[in-house]
């Protein structure tokens, strides 16, 4: 049966966020709170953890979650290269609402899917989910929702889609105005710029990357 913390009461937040990390350490999935919508998230390290999110969700391999991370040095473990471009991408939007599509370091040992050697990576700009992010790590966490169902803004319309195959679901209340983040694919970007291509609208938009990116082509 899953358990739900009302982090709104400050004892079952305590209890929520360590019961959190122990079933994330265990493999299982957690329903948390974003800037945006409720997500559900994995342990990235954890292959059988990555694949109970898809099947939780009704998605196969060819649809990867993204990656949250609780800092700029974390992009720099995770990515192939920290160009100039993507460094600015980071400074200008995180924490907040761009999803940075870029090259995985090659030396992680992790399975997220059939990702084409990629890796989608975000800070969300939610102090719950920062703080259980520097205490576990970089998670792969998706959109907490079946696959096809709109995107859940509060815990328990998350509970209504995915039930017991979440493990703990973190209540704080609606998330944001329900706009998902801007994904972008920044596998081209280059120390001189490059090119950039938005992969899904969401709350940052076009002109807000060309203004950061100045010398990048940006294609939708």
């Amino acid at each position: 049966m899953a358990e739900v913390f009302d982090c709104s009461d400050s004892s079952q937040l305590l209890s929520g966020t360590r019961t959190a990390r122990q079933v994330l350490g265990r493999g299982e999935l957690l329903v948390l709170p974003t800037d945006t919508v409720y997500g559900v998230a994995a342990d990235a390290f954890n292959p059988e953890a990555v694949q109970k999110l898809l099947d939780a969700k009704g998605r196969g391999r060819q649809s990867p979650p993204p990656v949250l991370i609780p800092n700029t040095a974390t992009l720099g473990a995770l990515a192939a290269e920290l160009t100039a471009p993507l460094t600015a991408l980071a400074e200008a939007f995180w924490p907040g609402a761009l999803t940075i599509i870029t090259r995985a370091n090659p030396s992680l040992s992790w399975d997220l899917g059939d990702t084409g050697g990629t890796v989608a990576l975000r800070i969300p700009n939610h102090p719950l989910a920062l703080e259980l992010l520097r205490e576990t790590g970089p998670l792969a966490v998706s959109s907490a929702n079946k696959t096809g169902q709109p995107a859940a803004r509060t815990a328990a319309a998350a509970r209504e889609m995915l039930g017991d195959s979440v493990a703990v679901y973190l209540e704080a209340g609606a998330s944001g105005d329900g706009e998902a983040s801007t994904i972008i694919d920044a596998t081209q970007l280059t120390e001189g710029g490059g090119e950039l291509r938005i992969l899904r609208q969401g709350a940052v938009t076009r002109e807000a990357l060309a203004t950061t990116l100045p010398q990048v082509t940006i294609k939708d």
